[in-house]
């Protein structure tokens, strides 16, 4: 099953995708207070076809609520950690974790402003976990029982900011820099670690082609170590990295402009487009 967010009777709401077709469920609040249950009801109300809207007459949003915490790992493929802080160094022991606020989550096609003062953004393609259970202090069995759907995920990023300081936050929470595919269930997915393939193109060039079987942790490890320190709830999502091939470890770099239009394809998942509109801010003098 695949689900979309939309406006929705004044508010967000979780929607099933069949074909061109969207089928309203719930609120996004009760939508995550039984993802299960309603998983289970979603294929008698797609069946109800006269319940069913052309997808290209609703708005679509983030199907997250307000409340959820979006934890990203940076660093997560092993050709990608050597392409960045660990080039001729030992793997990490532990995942890199930083946060994005969900006021910067978007979904495909909505344009990214460059945000004044950066040359530029780069691309980061990526499989967004979607956490379905509550989960505190959990083995890596439990943890993956926990993870509800995936999606196709672009961790777009302003490397000037991100690289002001040795905390990433600024650079990773631009506006409209977190856009997100439609959520595929598990059951339709399967083990990332059996591999998926993350391809990233600009323009329609590759930049990126990876697998998930190259991560340094897996889904299910990461989501086990967070829940050692705080309780994950169902709507939070986890972000699980990025394959080599980012902008700004090119020679010379490369970084994405207004016009750029970025294709996130992920086996099993779809494609995310993302076009690259105009800077909000004049640039630093």
């Amino acid at each position: 099953m695949q689900y979309i967010g939309i406006n929705h009777d004044g508010g967000t709401w979780v929607a099933a995708l069949s074909g061109s077709k969207v089928f309203p469920l719930a609120s996004v609040t009760d939508f995550w207070a039984d993802a299960a249950r309603w998983q289970e009801k979603a294929p008698a109300i797609i069946a109800d076809t006269a319940a069913g809207t052309d997808r290209i007459d609703v708005t679509e949003v983030p199907l997250v609520p307000g409340s959820a915490r979006v934890i990203c790992v940076g660093l997560n493929y092993k050709a990608h950690a050597a392409e960045g802080s660990y080039k001729d160094q030992d793997l990490p022991p532990y995942p890199t974790l930083f946060g994005r606020w969900t006021a910067s989550l978007s979904v495909g096609n909505v344009p990214v402003p460059v945000p004044g003062g950066e040359a530029g953004l780069d691309w980061e393609g990526e499989v967004a976990a979607y956490i379905g259970k509550r989960v505190e202090s959990v083995d890596e069995a439990t943890a993956e029982d926990a993870v509800f759907g995936y999606s196709t995920f672009n961790d777009i990023t302003a490397r000037r900011a991100q690289k002001l300081t040795s905390q990433w936050t600024l650079g990773k929470n631009g506006d409209f820099t977190g856009p997100l595919g439609p959520l595929v269930s598990r059951d339709e997915v399967g083990d990332l670690r059996d591999g998926l393939q993350v391809r990233t193109l600009v323009n329609g060039t590759e930049v990126q082609n990876g697998n998930t079987r190259d991560m340094i942790f897996s889904v299910p490890a990461i989501i086990a170590l967070i829940s050692e320190t705080l309780t994950l709830h169902p709507g939070d999502v986890i972000a699980s990295g990025t394959p080599e091939g980012v902008g700004y470890a090119r020679s010379p770099q490369w970084l994405l402009h207004p016009g750029d239009i970025v294709e996130v394809e992920i086996e099993k998942l779809g494609t995310l487009l993302t076009p690259i509109g105009a800077p909000t801010l004049r640039a630093r003098a």
